[in-house]
């Protein structure tokens, strides 16, 4: 089939599922979940033919553990389609609702899109992940995986279709695009009428080439750079379970932790526990440690040599300090000679003199001159920003 007969199917489909009941929703989830575990040589082989011509082609190390799958990683995408079946349907929840004077009632609720496209890259459990997403929320999905995972995508599709015939619901529900090619996204991009909705799944390039170029209704999603937020009301050992898992259970994918943010208050005790979890246990355990960065804002408080350990890692990770607890965010600029405007009588000196003067960045919007001149070259090239305008304890005020 063609790109555009894909969609036709898939643009018949959309109303058949959109009336399905919940009961009707998650049957078809639990049948599509054993038909995956039922299927799992298929997928096995199909993967392993993905690998053999992804190595030919010298695709990195870390790509190619982000398209390997065995039995372990399959039967996580099973119990994750389980889970997706356990969750509450959206379809027909009210969200809000409003009682006019006159009686009128109006209520906003969840229905679905229709046909919903996904664009990703060489991750074939994103197969069956949007696949569960899209047939809970009642839309029909069409997938467009990348060119490096086809066969084992082709394979997970064609196993979910299975359990969706089991329960006596169209196959359609579930769709694969089989052109890899650029001409394959473009005309997915462009199917006005066809396509209610296209998610981009991947990085900067492929999100801003759908952006760019959709005609359809399209999400933006992130690129990565995941950041883990340590408050000084956490449970220190919860946040070190969840960083843990966060970044070494799969440190390849896009959704991996890559920075940690951690309060003022609790970083002298969690940032040598967290070294301590990451580096010395893993190694210890003859695993891979993690390459831990201090950000130089927290050394002043927390000595390097307490967190930093020997690059030997597989990964790199960098422990960031927050600057909005590390430091005051009024940091303040200062405005050239040229630019200064004469002060008011309730500012601190005479009324009508010219002054240089002090302003915090967060509260100003003033730019640098747009071009150079005799009164402002010099400022302009050493673009002063200094860190702090006076010693601590004394107030932010005025200067001559």
């Amino acid at each position: 089939m063609t790109t555009r007969e894909v969609l036709q199917a898939a643009k018949a489909a959309a109303g058949a599922l959109a009336v399905l009941g919940s009961e009707e929703k998650n049957r078809a989830l639990l049948a599509m979940a054993e038909a995956l575990t039922g299927a799992q040589e298929d997928i096995l082989q199909a993967n392993r033919e993905d690998l053999e011509k992804a190595a030919a082609n010298g695709m990195p190390d870390v790509m190619m553990d982000r398209l390997r799958l065995d039995a372990d990683r399959i039967a996580g995408m099973a119990r994750g389609i389980r889970e997706v079946a356990e969750l509450p349907d959206p379809v027909g929840a009210v969200i809000s609702r409003i009682e006019r004077p006159n009686g009128l009632v109006i209520d906003k609720v969840r229905v679905p899109m229709g046909v919903v496209a996904m664009i990703y890259e060489s991750r074939p459990n994103v197969t069956s992940d949007a696949a569960a997403l899209a047939l809970k929320s009642g839309n029909v999905c069409v997938l467009r995986g990348g060119k490096e995972a086809f066969g084992s995508s082709s394979a997970i599709v064609q196993a979910l279709r299975a359990g969706l015939r089991r329960e006596g619901l169209p196959e359609t529900f579930v769709n694969m695009v089989p052109d890899t090619s650029r001409a394959g996204a473009n005309e997915l991009m462009t199917a006005v009428g066809l396509v209610d909705l296209l998610i981009p799944r991947g990085g900067a390039g492929l999100i801003r080439a759908c952006v760019e170029q959709a005609r359809v209704p399209c999400i933006q999603t992130g690129t990565g750079i995941c950041h883990i937020y340590v408050d000084a009301a956490a449970d220190l050992g919860m946040a070190l379970n969840i960083l843990d898992n966060a970044k070494t259970s799969r440190p390849s994918v896009c959704n991996a932790a890559e920075v940690c943010l951690v309060h003022r208050q609790v970083a002298p005790v969690f940032l040598p526990m967290l070294a301590e979890r990451l580096t010395t246990a893993r190694a210890a355990a003859g695993k891979p440690p993690v390459e831990l960065r201090l950000d130089p804002a927290a050394a002043a408080i927390i000595p390097a040599r307490r967190i930093l350990t020997p690059s030997s890692s597989i990964t790199s990770w960098r422990c960031a300090w927050w600057r909005m607890y590390g430091r005051p965010l009024r940091t303040l600029r200062r405005i050239p000679p040229t630019t200064a405007r004469p002060l008011s009588p309730a500012m601190p000196g005479r009324p009508g003199c010219l002054r240089r003067r002090w302003t915090a960045r967060r509260f100003t919007s003033m730019r640098l001159p747009a071009s150079p001149t005799a009164g402002n070259s010099a400022w302009g090239a050493k673009s002063v920003f200094p860190p702090k305008s006076s010693t601590p304890g004394v107030r932010w005020g005025w200067r001559s």
